[in-house]
């Protein structure tokens, strides 16, 4: 794939395949166009597990830009995916930035989903999505961290939209699903209700066919 910059920002795409190769999980296909690339794969648990580091080399993300990760694990293969360092979504002049991830686990395989947050930036309007398709005793553990503002900077979410889907399903059948719509310095943001002023939120999720999945975290 080549890379591909359009009047109104980067079209990113990144293509991911792992399988399982004897007693040893692989990386059998990578494919990108734009700035969507990973690091190489590596084996800090041994070589069952293969950790993938994705990487966004322009190191943030505008208004207009459109970033797609489509992962798929075969039958047996177990891999952890993450990034180096937090996402960045900028202020915008107007157009949405969208990120898009969908991650498919097939029967026997096990995905660990565990990217570094998200930071929205005072004044950026942006669109994220991530949908989890698990078959038959496929195993899943994740999350999503957000954060609206740079609270070390002292700056608050005062102005700008962010829009989060987050979907989990087996079978064609939901588990999981999570959409939230945060608009800068409305109540929800500050209401007991709501985000209770905090500027971070997070949502973990584990799915598989062992009684103890859970219990062993």
């Amino acid at each position: 794939m080549t890379s591909t910059a359009s009047a109104t920002g980067w079209q990113a795409h990144l293509k991911l395949g792992f399988q399982r190769q004897a007693q040893r999980t692989i990386l059998g296909q990578c494919a990108h166009r734009g700035p969507l690339q990973v690091q190489r794969p590596f084996y800090p648990e041994g070589k069952e597990v293969c950790h993938v580091a994705i990487l966004h080399p322009p190191g943030g993300v505008v208004g207009g830009d459109r970033l797609q990760i489509d992962t798929t694990l075969n039958p047996g293969a177990h891999a952890l995916l993450t990034t180096p360092a937090a996402g960045k979504f900028y202020r915008s002049a107007g157009p949405f930035a969208r990120q898009h991830q969908h991650l498919t686990v097939a029967t026997g395989a096990a995905l660990e989903w565990l990217p570094q947050e998200n930071i929205v930036y005072q004044g950026a309007r942006i669109h994220t999505s991530t949908r989890i398709d698990l078959q038959g005793d496929a195993r899943f553990l994740g999350w999503e961290i957000l954060c609206l503002g740079r609270p070390a900077a002292g700056e608050r979410f005062e102005f700008g939209e962010c829009r989060q889907n987050f979907e989990l399903w087996r079978d064609g059948e939901p588990l999981y699903l999570e959409q939230g719509r945060y608009t800068g310095g409305e109540p929800v943001l500050a209401a007991h209700w709501g985000l209770q002023g905090q500027p971070a939120s997070a949502t973990l999720l584990a799915a598989g066919s062992p009684p103890g999945l859970v219990a062993d975290l």
